[in-house]
């Protein structure tokens, strides 16, 4: 350990603290401490500001900044302390209007922590980062020390808080289940395969047949994990590898009981957000959730956007269109397209009855699915699920598949399942859309796509 930097007042003979050095303070209960109170500051050297007769250090730990005065020539020691190096600082807090919080801490013993450290990729000590966003992104590990950008994952944070709360105040159980499966969950097409000890397995695109089958054991579960497409879309709205906070629910009657159940998760998400320090420094606005969400049938959603009644799905431009007609006609940042057409959907969603010729799976049009979107964007799909074992078999059989190759996870429709239905909201696009940010890799501390596998 280096010894500590010499002030006219402080011995450097040892750089290690007395026994009765006080305890850590944390910058941002810096201002609660009485002027003339012997402090220890632990963090980054944040910046440095070299006047003729003083130098003003400022030291940046996980709760914020706080402001070093070194004087009487000790400044030019201080070259040895290039920005992020880390440190302990010991000294005097002292009242200073213009210093972060009021205060700042004077006749400073400053002991490096560390070697030197390298002159930073991108200016952490900037209001905000001026990077290009690769440059961000190969440099994440540093990057994400910006104030501002480690703020964006406290809104994540904030939000897992807000989620998990609502959710355990509703009686659901936290569950987790496996990311290597034997069979891909919604289609074969877009899953990561992998060598299995020598057979075939795939990362799990999405925790959907073990909640299902986890509401047979506990009525109510959630899981929060990551999730893997292989789909080859290069946009700013898709990641390969993202954070899925999933949902599955028993007993319901249709999918509208578990759109009222989203959107008490969303307000939820909402409030914990809101009451974060993060969205007050980054000044962001924090939506307000209807009572109740607006809903929109897919087939009037086509008709509003202007596109052809066979259309499969929605385009971006459509999504857009249709979130600025819920801001404009309900003030609401969200809307609620359901039915969409069972042709689009996963095997397992249920139909919606009379929609079509025929009562069994697969001969309805729409489905008892939807999808929410914040801000013109789609953030969430769910809906409710089949529940009956031969509505199973026949809908596997009709997309040319063989039921037995889905046998364990039949084997809980077998035994009894109520009605019941879920939902996933994706992390990374809801903070994306708090935030305002334009692609959701700026909201990602490792983003994963069709390009990058590091970081």
């Amino acid at each position: 350990m280096r010894p500590p930097l010499p002030t006219p007042s402080t011995s450097t003979s040892s750089p290690s603290l007395p026994t009765s050095a006080p305890a850590r303070t944390l910058a941002r209960d810096l201002p609660a401490a009485a002027p003339g109170t012997m402090v220890r500051l632990q963090g980054w050297v944040h910046r440095r500001r070299e006047l003729a007769t003083v130098t003003f250090l400022v030291l940046r730990d996980r709760t914020g900044l706080a402001q070093v005065v070194v004087r009487n020539g000790v400044g030019r020691a201080l070259e040895v302390l290039p920005e992020e190096t880390t440190v302990e600082v010991t000294g005097t807090v002292t009242s200073n209007p213009q210093a972060p919080g009021g205060v700042e801490v004077t006749e400073p013993v400053i002991t490096p922590l560390t070697d030197a450290a390298e002159t930073p990729p991108v200016e952490l000590w900037r209001p905000a980062l001026t990077a290009a966003l690769p440059t961000l992104l190969d440099h994440a590990a540093v990057a994400w020390r910006h104030p501002a950008q480690k703020a964006r994952w406290e809104v994540a944070a904030a939000s897992l808080r807000g989620f998990r709360a609502t959710l355990d105040a509703a009686g659901f159980t936290e569950i987790c289940t496996p990311k290597l499966v034997g069979t891909a969950t919604e289609s074969g097409a877009n899953v990561f395969a992998v060598d299995y000890f020598g057979r075939p397995a795939y990362l799990a695109q999405s925790p959907q047949f073990y909640k299902q089958q986890m509401v047979g054991v506990f009525e109510r579960v959630y899981e929060v994990g990551p999730v893997f497409r292989a789909e080859p879309h290069d946009t700013v709205r898709h990641l390969a590898e993202y954070r899925s906070l999933d949902v599955e629910l028993g007993f319901v009657r249709d999918h509208h009981d578990v759109l009222a159940v989203l959107r008490e998760v969303v307000a939820g998400m909402a409030d914990a957000v809101r009451a974060s320090e993060a969205a007050e420094r980054l000044g962001i606005e924090v939506p307000e959730v209807p009572a109740e969400i607006p809903v929109l049938h897919f087939a009037d959603a086509l008709r509003m956007v202007g596109a052809p009644t066979d259309e499969p799905d929605l385009a971006p431009e459509h999504e857009r269109t249709l979130g600025e007609w819920a801001l404009a006609e309900h003030g609401s940042d969200f809307i609620a397209i359901e039915g969409y057409p069972m042709a689009k959907r996963p095997f397992y969603t249920h139909p919606q009855p009379g929609s079509g010729v025929g009562s069994g799976p697969g001969n309805e049009r729409w489905s008892n699915s939807f999808d929410l979107l914040f801000r013109g964007l789609e953030l969430v799909t769910g809906g409710q699920r089949l529940h009956r074992y031969a509505d199973y078999v026949a809908a596997i059989e009709a997309r040319g598949e063989d039921p037995a190759s889905y046998a364990s996870y039949l084997q809980a429709f077998r035994h009894g399942m109520p009605p019941h239905g879920g939902f996933a909201i994706g992390l990374e696009r809801w903070v994306a859309r708090l935030v305002r940010a334009a692609n959701v890799r700026e909201v990602t501390p490792f983003p994963r796509d069709l390009h990058r596998l590091t970081p």
